[in-house]
């Protein structure tokens, strides 16, 4: 009797283990552990095939140095403003308030370029904004970054140096360990939002002419991502947005997006038209919810009167929160399966 229990959970553990692996793994990485915070952005991403991307480092990690990061072989950024490209850093995990992190300046050369820098990482975002980090990273390592190798379209990772993948809108950029059968395929789409740089990450120059009118330079369309995983999950990374059309057109019906990352926050949605989005327009299995400009948890706990509760009550997708450094599984077919 205890021989055939011994071999039904032997055959259970070959029977899970393998569906487990083709999970893609996706870690948020937020100012306070256990917790949805008004700060957070950035989220590690990991193929099962080992592809590692991070997506908008912004101000909730500690600089490159962050324990939590690990190896990162792509870095997007979806547009510049400060609370994306990170001109600020987590002065330590945890310090602040949920509602206000406390943070240092990352100037002159921002988060998300200290990161590529340190982590030879491929810079995977359009080219005007793609070149402005790689001269940040050349300010660092005392190096041009040039355009990442490719082999039939295809860059291997980790590359040997950090490299820009030099597309624009709509282009495709297409990253795959060596022994991998297939890459992850990370296409630029259109989002609804502006693109301005933070002027303590402009040059000295920059500064004086463009400061006495408190504005910036525009580094280019603000966008969003669509990535397409090794084991079929599909991923909608909104960026900041507000509603349009080819949430339907591109992201649903051309893409079929099963899951999506959706940037909350007053200043380019609401709780009706982020509801509206999800439920008839991209119409992802799940949705994980993010950039909520609220401390959103306390005790890990969802906060009922916030505006993110707000939301998850119109959904029509699964909700998720994204908790900083909780790690959630999905499969191919855009549900959580660990994690959640």
């Amino acid at each position: 009797m205890k021989t055939a229990h011994a071999g039904a959970a032997l055959a259970f553990v070959l029977a899970v283990a393998p569906a487990s692996a083709q999970n893609v793994k996706i870690t948020p990485v937020g100012s306070h552990p256990g917790e949805l915070c008004a700060n957070d952005r950035a989220t590690i991403f990991e193929d099962p095939t080992g592809v590692r991307i991070l997506y908008d480092a912004g101000h909730t990690v500690t600089g490159a140095d962050d324990a939590r990061l690990g190896a990162i072989h792509v870095v997007l950024l979806s547009h510049a403003h400060g609370d994306h490209i990170g001109d600020q850093k987590l002065k330590a995990v945890g310090a602040g308030e949920c509602a206000n992190s406390e943070r240092l300046p990352a100037s002159p050369n921002s988060t998300t370029a200290e990161i590529a820098a340190a982590k030879n990482a491929a810079i995977a975002m359009t080219s005007d904004m793609g070149t402005f980090i790689g001269r940040k990273v050349q300010n660092i390592h005392g190096k041009p970054v040039a355009v990442c190798p490719q082999t039939a379209g295809v860059t291997s990772v980790p590359v040997a140096a950090p490299c820009r993948s030099n597309t624009h809108l709509g282009g495709a950029f297409i990253a795959k360990t060596p022994h991998a059968a297939q890459g992850v395929e990370i296409t630029i789409v259109f989002a609804s939002h502006a693109n301005n740089v933070p002027l303590s990450l402009l040059s000295e120059a920059q500064r004086t002419n463009l400061g006495a009118d408190n504005t910036s330079i525009v580094l280019g369309p603000p966008t969003g991502y669509v990535v397409k995983f090794t084991n079929g999950l599909v991923a909608y990374l909104s960026g900041d947005t507000g509603i349009h059309t080819e949430m339907k057109t591109v992201v649903n019906e051309f893409h079929k997006a099963n899951l999506a990352v959706l940037n909350l926050g007053p200043s380019a949605g609401t709780v009706t038209s982020g509801a509206y989005a999800m439920n008839e327009l991209v119409r992802p299995a799940s949705v994980i919810l993010t950039h909520p400009n609220e401390a959103v948890t306390e005790g890990g706990k969802l906060r009922t009167t916030s505006r993110t509760a707000a939301l998850i009550k119109q959904l029509k997708p699964t909700p998720h929160l994204a908790i900083s450094g909780r790690t959630m599984e999905f499969d191919g077919k855009g549900k959580c399966v660990a994690g959640c």
